[in-house]
């Protein structure tokens, strides 16, 4: 198999839009070259503009397209899969799925052909190139999955896990993101609570977010090795992480984590 010249995402919502952004920004495929498919499409107005082939067509975007990357809520997955089985080449096409809790069995059983298919699950940081995306389908080693993480290494990181760990992976990567942007939101409320106007609170608690996640990212350190860094005896940060704790804020993000990947697990069931 080739690489892949054009893309057909459909399903024109967040996450669909996030990885249109995130394609032609990573300079990967032209936006002449992606189809966004959505029923209503005045929406995507501001997108045409810039490029993108939009449609409501989804037949017409799978025809014209090489790579599938199906982008629809769970409940709209099988009715989908069965309007574009009929115009999907197994010698052509490959699917990579973003849907929460699809299995790659239960699309291919779908589509009723025998056509590669990739689970990715990567998070709305997609549309400025930094997202976490989890990679899964049959074989660690087929073309398809090279296919999908040569497309999700240019917008961010990525990493090939075995396909029963997806729906923990929705937790923790795409519902995670949100967990992370409310501690950062809670840490700009602290700002502003201690002198901060709400503005440089917010800037000053986000760039410190983002230079702790670097310190783990880039020089591969350990949280606690950070932690111990800044923490002295007797002195203010420990002080505050111990209030933080007593309070329940690593059970709290922990439950929270345990109890998306629950929800998960139930958002999908074949039909």
């Amino acid at each position: 198999m080739e690489t892949k010249k054009h893309v057909a995402i459909i399903g024109g919502g967040n996450i669909g839009l996030a990885i249109a952004n995130g394609l032609e920004n990573a300079n990967l495929y032209s936006p002449e070259s992606i189809y966004i498919t959505k029923r209503r499409i005045e929406s995507l107005k501001d997108y045409e503009k810039r490029g993108f082939k939009i449609t409501g067509n989804n037949k017409q975007a799978v025809k014209n397209s090489e790579i599938i990357i199906v982008a629809v809520q769970p409940k709209q997955l099988d009715e989908l899969l069965k309007e574009i089985s009929e115009v999907i080449n197994v010698d052509k096409h490959i699917v990579i799925s973003v849907v929460s809790g699809a299995g790659v069995k239960a699309i291919r059983k779908s589509i009723g052909k025998d056509v590669p298919v990739v689970r990715a699950m990567p998070n709305t940081a997609i549309a400025i190139q930094q997202s976490m995306t989890c990679l899964a389908s049959d074989t660690k080693t087929n073309v398809a999955l090279n296919i999908a993480k040569k497309i999700f290494d240019s917008v961010g990181k990525t990493l090939i896990i075995e396909e029963e760990l997806m729906v923990p992976a929705t937790a923790l990567c795409a519902c995670g993101i949100a967990f992370f942007l409310r501690a950062i939101r809670a840490a700009s409320q602290g700002g502003i609570e201690i002198g901060f106007h709400s503005e440089d609170a917010l800037l000053m608690a986000a760039q410190t977010a983002k230079g702790a996640a670097s310190l783990l990212v880039d020089m591969k350190s350990h949280p606690e090795s950070e932690v111990d860094k800044v923490t002295t005896p007797r002195g203010c940060t420990i002080s505050g992480l111990n209030q933080m704790e007593h309070n329940g804020f690593s059970s709290a993000m922990i439950k929270g984590i345990t109890t998306s990947a629950e929800i998960a697990a139930k958002l999908y069931t074949n039909n």
